[in-house]
């Protein structure tokens, strides 16, 4: 292969993006404080320098650790928490929501650097392989940890918060990326025997038994989060996550078939015995009753605010700073979808939701590119992962669904959140790293690429004479590129 066809890093493409998506980021808080006459001082450009130096600094990583990895999701990211930081910034400006925007700085930066260190330390996606199982102890911890007497707190009328001293944090959202890596493991180390063995059903191959018995564990775990802990968002990630990962694992059909039986139970289930799950059911089929719109708890008012001010905002919305967004409940956090809305109208809010198929798309990308199982399944994991939160929060917002307590990514409130999903980017740029590095391969290595994840340096290989560790009995290695987009 000529030199010339080797893929290319594509890190300055990556800062030109990073640039424009720190301009618009940036121009998106300074333009709220001009609409509603605020001062431009010191807070604004402390803000602003900390998320340009920050993401600057993300670069910088990126280009000594992992320069061939995807150009375009440290800029989708950047934009989106940038966005996000205005909107809390515009709504700290009326007194329901003071002091809100600080926080969520900090927490910027301390979410920024946890990716940029994990990043730097890691620099093999493959080494979460040998977690698998403990991933589920993990993960089974996390989710239960709010049930704890004296740490667990409620709000709301779900009990998922954590509270120790003056650290407030939701463990469901550090395991969604620990169950991710296990149903990747699982399934990376599995998927002959689950894809091999089963009895053939008409048109469909269901599985033995045994092979359904991490899917029936599955639906327990998300069943008994609802159940105990009224948490329905996050009951429909972790369940939705298995079975969408099971499919591409198996290509096959009939495990989505029997994932909707299993939903469809569940919810049949949680309507009769769970009051919470059956609250939003009712507020989501008769919204606008007046009854259920006047309940002091567990009424639909917060939803009719968000969908009039979805109408307010009509096509080209009424302005950054010009709306009245703080009237809903809890509009920097679960409601700020209708925030957006409202100041950027329908316009706006497609270009932000094009944002999030554009992330997706590459989280997609990644898993497809990279050569071993275990980094596909993983990228597809999280890619699934941020598609069901965003159709969970849009769904809820514009009673699609029912309402849950989900978030949406990088924007809303929440140092947690914003953690777990910097935390993902860091993961899903390694495997993408992986997936468009060039390799040292030999004429006989395996085509699937067992024994290469991409990460190997045939440039030092040529440099030192050391044998590549792809394939130690090659004799006319020859360099071949992955990913090219």
């Amino acid at each position: 292969m000529k030199q010339d066809d080797h893929p290319k890093p594509r890190r300055n493409v990556e800062l030109a993006l990073l640039l424009l998506a720190l301009a618009v980021a940036i121009g998106a808080k300074v333009l709220v404080g001009i609409t509603l006459e605020e001062e431009i001082d010191s807070r604004y450009w402390v803000a602003g320098g900390s998320l340009a130096a920050l993401s600057l600094a993300f670069h910088l990583v990126l280009r000594l650790r992992a320069k061939y990895a995807d150009p375009f999701i440290l800029p989708i990211a950047v934009t989106l928490n940038g966005l996000g930081i205005a909107m809390i910034h515009r709504l700290d400006l009326t007194p329901a929501y003071a002091g809100v925007a600080p926080r969520q700085v900090l927490w910027t930066a301390v979410s920024m650097v946890a990716a940029m260190v994990l990043l730097w330390v890691l620099r093999d996606h493959r080494r979460l392989r040998a977690i698998t199982y403990i991933s589920l102890v993990v993960s089974v911890i996390l989710l239960f940890l709010p049930m704890l007497p004296g740490i667990g707190r409620e709000e709301f009328g779900a009990r998922i918060w954590v509270q120790i001293g003056p650290l407030n944090f939701q463990p469901s959202e550090m395991a969604k990326i620990t169950l991710a890596i296990f149903f990747a493991g699982f399934l990376a180390n599995n998927r002959d025997l689950i894809l091999l063995a089963g009895k053939k059903i008409g048109p469909m191959t269901f599985p033995r038994l045994q092979d359904l018995a991490p899917l029936f564990l599955a639906w327990l775990v998300a069943l008994g989060v609802l159940i105990v802990q009224n948490d329905l968002g996050n009951a429909l990630m972790f369940f939705g996550l298995f079975v969408a990962v099971i499919y591409v694992a198996t290509s096959r059909f009939s495990w989505i078939a029997i994932g909707g039986v299993l939903v469809a139970a569940g919810a049949a289930l949680a309507y009769g015995f769970v009051p919470h799950f059956r609250q939003r059911v009712e507020i989501w089929l008769n919204a606008f009753d007046q009854d259920i719109y006047d309940r002091e708890i567990g009424g639909s008012h917060q939803l009719v605010q968000g969908m009039f001010g979805l109408a307010n905002g009509g096509l080209t919305g009424t302005g950054l700073g010009s709306g009245s967004p703080h009237i809903v409940a809890l509009a920097n956090s679960d409601m700020i979808v209708a925030a957006f809305g409202e100041e950027l109208g329908f316009i706006g809010l497609a270009a932000m939701l094009l944002l999030y198929l554009l992330l997706f798309s590459r989280y997609m990308r990644a898993g497809i590119g990279t050569r071993d199982s275990f980094g596909k399944l993983l990228a597809t994991g999280f890619a699934v992962i941020l598609v069901l939160q965003v159709f969970v929060v849009v769904g809820g917002i514009t009673r699609v669904i029912p309402m849950s307590g989900l978030v949406s990514p990088f924007l809303a409130a929440g140092g947690s959140a914003l953690l777990a999903n910097w935390i993902i980017v860091a993961l899903v740029l390694l495997i993408s790293h992986a997936a468009r590095r060039p390799i040292v391969v030999g004429p006989m290595v395996n085509t699937s690429g067992a024994g290469a994840s991409g990460t190997e340096d045939p440039l030092r290989s040529r440099e030192t004479g050391e044998q590549s560790p792809v394939d130690s009995t090659a004799t006319t290695p020859a360099v071949t590129g992955g990913e090219h987009r």
